[in-house]
């Protein structure tokens, strides 16, 4: 029996993904100047990746 492709590991790493962390969200929105140290990592504004 074959695995599933979503389970094979380290081959599909090198992938660009189009969804962030919510730390590397945070990270995109201070560089970005949209991110306040007062703001709650809650419910944060949908980012897109640079690159």
């Amino acid at each position: 029996m074959s695995q599933h492709r979503s389970l094979k590991g380290s081959s599909s790493v090198g992938a660009k993904r189009n969804v962030l962390k919510r730390f590397e969200r945070v990270k995109l929105l201070k560089s970005r100047g949209q991110w306040k140290d007062s703001d709650k990592a809650l419910g944060l504004p949908k980012t897109m990746p640079d690159e």
